[in-house]
C-alpha cells in the first residue's frame, strides 16, 4: 500500500563551481553574505549554509579543492557542472526515505549516508551523481530524530516566501509527489527548466534563481 506521508520542504540548493563564485551570486541576488558551512568527505564537496527558519535553509555547494576526490561521482552533478551559479534543486524531508524513494522518480537514485562534522543523515543520490529531471524533481533527505540542523545555522532574518519549479515534465512531478507537498508555498508548472525562490530578506522580498 502506498504511503502518503507529507513531504516537507527542507532546503534549496545553489550549485556553483566555487563557493566564492556562488557566494557572489547570492550576494547579488539577495544582498546577504552566505555564512560558513562545512565539508562532506564522502563527496569531496563543501558548502555554506543560511537558516531560513527553524526547519528550512539555503545551501550553497561546490567541489572542495582541498578534498580528496571521492571514489564515486559527486552529488548535485558537480563533476559536470561548469556554468554560472544557479538554484539547482530542492530537497524534501521524509521520515522514511526507503519508502519514499520506492515511490519517487526512477532517476532519484538510492539512499546514501552522508556526514558533515558530527552531523549525519540519509539522502537520495543517483549513482552517476546527476539530479533527477535536472534538479526539478526533488532530492529526498531523512534527518536523525531531534532538532533540525537549520535551528543551529546562522539566521540573518531571511525566510522563503515561495518556490516555483518549472519543467517540461511537470505533470510527472505532480503525479509522483503533488499530493504530498505544500502547494501554498510550492508551485509546479510546465515550461523550460527553471527554479525560482522568492525570499524575504531584512530589506525586501527578492528573487533567487
Amino acid at each position: 500500500m502506498t504511503s502518503k506521508r507529507p513531504l516537507v520542504l527542507d532546503h534549496i540548493t545553489v550549485v556553483a563551481r566555487t563557493l566564492d563564485e556562488g557566494a557572489a551570486h547570492i550576494k547579488t541576488m539577495l544582498g546577504i553574505d552566505m555564512p560558513a558551512g562545512g565539508a562532506h568527505p564522502a563527496m569531496g564537496t563543501h558548502n555554506r549554509l543560511l537558516s531560513l527558519g527553524d526547519t528550512m535553509f539555503l545551501e550553497l555547494i561546490a567541489v572542495d579543492p582541498q578534498a580528496q576526490a571521492p571514489d564515486r561521482p559527486r552529488w548535485f552533478d558537480l563533476d559536470r557542472f561548469d556554468a554560472s551559479p544557479v538554484l539547482g534543486t530542492w530537497v524534501l524531508a521524509t521520515d522514511d526515505i526507503t519508502t519514499t524513494l520506492s515511490e519517487a522518480h526512477p532517476s532519484s537514485g538510492k539512499t546514501t549516508p552522508i556526514t558533515r562534522g558530527e552531523l549525519n543523515w540519509l539522502i537520495s543520490v543517483p549513482d552517476d551523481g546527476s539530479m533527477p529531471l535536472d534538479g526539478a524533481f526533488p532530492t529526498l533527505i531523512e534527518w536523525p530524530k531531534g532538532a533540525h540542523p537549520a535551528s543551529r545555522m546562522t539566521d540573518l532574518g531571511c525566510r522563503l516566501h515561495a518556490l516555483s519549479i518549472r519543467h517540461p515534465e511537470a505533470d510527472t512531478i505532480e503525479r509522483l509527489i503533488g499530493d504530498r507537498i505544500d502547494h501554498n508555498s510550492i508551485t509546479i508548472c510546465t515550461g523550460p527548466m527553471l527554479l525560482t525562490a522568492e525570499i524575504d530578506t531584512p530589506q525586501e522580498r527578492r528573487i533567487l534563481t
